[in-house]
């Protein structure tokens, strides 16, 4: 597959990198020379020197034989620009990033197609739903919903009071076990369990189930003293923020911290009167103790310094606030978050990523979600009638090392898959799979 990347800012040097270990053709190009020397000699691909709204530029890039053209400069009208260009030269598949929530509507897609813009993608505004799902439920790190909520994925970390420690998964229970342990983030390592497998203190355990049976899993993984979350701080009045507080529940109290007057004024003028705005610097203990941070549910740190945000949710943990969010948009960083607990951590170029890989699947799939510190992917498929994930029991397919099939939903209804159970045309079902694997398993969905 020949895929042109535009712009090799933060979000498509990482695109570039994860698809670069795909063995696709990749071409990366920006008109910033020194950006693309450092990756062309660290990695499989090719780079261009050339501005993605320049026609010969295109064309010396392959845009006109691109299978996928992805605009990802920071640049919102650079990308749909180039995208208009390289479709119209002969691109198949074209996506642009944006930053106008405007553009997402439904009633918009036809008429960007029709421009030559196939997909759009907004990270700020992924990241900021993602954050808005994991801050629901204190003792939740990561909560995804599939088919409108009749699958859910939940990833939460083990405590001392977790009624599932160190017991093999095979004596966990009989074959009507109403959810499914899909991985275990222990360290490091990200493990895809067998029945011999035990649950040890500390690891983050992923569960597929359905939505009457989450008092159980809270129950078995000994969360119920954790309380709902009923409020809300965020440090930092960045875009993320913004999309965030319009996320949350109604219910919810929010207090967005920024210590920069006219984007505090901004920030006034664009969100509701629910929300209540504070000038000061999110650094000060003292203001954030002031303005009630011991009794906040839930911390979301997302200033542009990933440092900064792991420090200030260690300093909310500290107060005893049970759930924290940080933003970390270094890579490097987010192994040492996660060893320091800090709580969900949130990237948006990995999840913007994964979207975006989505779009180079030839197999029917609806939704690609990245687990950032598990270093994992769920992938949601459409079966089609006659493919090879039909013609077995999931115990007899020889599905690859590393992919575990997590549930499916059939006729709306959310179902745990075990071993004998058998799939058909037109189920939705939920491949959880280690990183970059989901193309190895495509051909089954076929």
């Amino acid at each position: 597959m020949k895929i042109v990347i535009a712009g090799a800012g933060s979000v498509g040097t990482h695109l570039a990198k994860l698809l670069s270990h795909e063995r696709q053709d990749i071409i990366l190009m920006d008109d910033n020379e020194e950006r693309l020397n450092t990756l062309s000699s660290n990695f499989d691909l090719m780079t261009v020197a050339a501005s993605p709204t320049s026609i010969k530029g295109l064309k010396e890039a392959g845009a006109d034989k691109a299978d996928l053209f992805v605009a990802v400069t920071p640049d919102e009208s650079r990308n749909m620009t180039a995208c208009m260009l390289a479709s119209n030269l002969g691109a198949a598949k074209t996506v642009a990033r944006i930053d106008n929530y405007e553009y997402l509507l439904p009633k918009h897609a036809e008429f960007f197609r029709n421009l030559g813009v196939n997909s759009l993608i907004y990270p700020e505004m992924l990241a900021a739903k993602e954050i808005a799902a994991s801050i629901r439920m204190s003792w939740v790190r990561q909560w995804w919903e599939f088919c409108n909520g009749a699958l859910i994925l939940i990833g939460t970390k083990m405590r001392e009071k977790a009624e599932i420690l160190n017991i093999p998964l095979h004596q966990l229970g009989d074959p009507a076990l109403p959810y499914h342990i899909v991985a275990i983030k222990r360290g490091g390592e990200t493990l895809i369990p067998r029945g011999d497998d035990a649950i040890q203190l500390h690891d983050i355990v992923y569960f597929t189930t359905t939505r009457k049976y989450i008092p159980y899993i809270r129950k078995i993984a000994g969360k119920e003293d954790y309380v709902d979350v009923q409020s809300v701080m965020i440090m930092g009045g960045s875009r993320i923020a913004i999309r965030t507080a319009q996320c949350v529940p109604d219910y919810m109290q929010v207090k967005i911290v920024d210590n920069d007057l006219a984007r505090c004024n901004r920030l006034a003028e664009l969100l509701d009167d629910r929300i209540m705005i504070i000038n000061g610097d999110g650094r000060d203990m003292d203001l954030l103790i002031e303005e009630g941070l011991q009794n906040t549910d839930a911390f979301v740190a997302l200033t542009g310094n990933s440092e900064t945000n792991i420090l200030a949710c260690l300093a909310a943990k500290r107060m005893k606030v049970r759930k924290t969010v940080a933003e970390v948009e270094n890579i490097d960083y987010i192994g040492m978050a996660e060893s320091l607990d800090i709580g969900t951590v949130i990237n948006k170029k990995m999840i913007a990523a994964s979207h975006i890989y989505q779009m180079m699947l030839d197999a029917d799939v609806s939704n690609v979600k990245c687990l950032t510190v598990a270093n994992a992917d769920v992938a949601e498929f459409i079966v089609k009638a006659g493919s090879k994930i039909t013609q077995h029991p999931v115990k007899d397919l020889g599905l690859p090392k590393g992919v575990t099939i997590g549930g499916l939903v059939r006729n709306g209804e959310g179902i745990v898959v075990m071993g004998n159970t058998r799939i058909q045309a037109g189920d939705h079902v939920v491949v959880f799979c280690l990183n970059m694997m989901i193309k190895k398993i495509e051909k089954y969905f076929n």
